[in-house]
């Protein structure tokens, strides 16, 4: 019994530290970029677009699919830099816990 009361207020303290985790994340930027920097875009952690740069030089009107192309290389960038740092504050988060290999969080 001792081993369960152990385990549940490990739980309760991950998931504290969780909600803690998500409202940093959503307050955490992350930059994308394509082109040679020539397009940003800024994300925060969990993935809500903030801002898009574009270099002036790309706006011209034969260079639409160029930069439309460019824009969505870049939100791919941010978004997989978003990604890893989630899986990076959350194996930080479970560390120590007698998770099942590959169980995914929150549940």
């Amino acid at each position: 019994m001792k081993d369960i009361m152990g385990l549940m207020k490990k739980a309760q303290e991950m998931q504290s530290r969780m909600q803690d985790m998500q409202a940093e994340m959503e307050n955490t930027l992350v930059e994308g970029q394509s082109g040679g920097g020539m397009v940003k875009i800024t994300l925060t952690a969990k993935g809500a677009l903030k801002s898009v740069a574009i270099d002036p030089s790309l706006l011209k009107p034969e260079e639409a699919e160029i930069v439309e192309d460019l824009i969505v290389a870049a939100h791919e960038d941010a978004r997989r830099k978003a990604e890893n740092l989630m899986a990076e504050k959350m194996k930080d988060m479970t560390a120590g816990l007698p998770l099942p290999p590959g169980m995914k969080l929150p549940f």
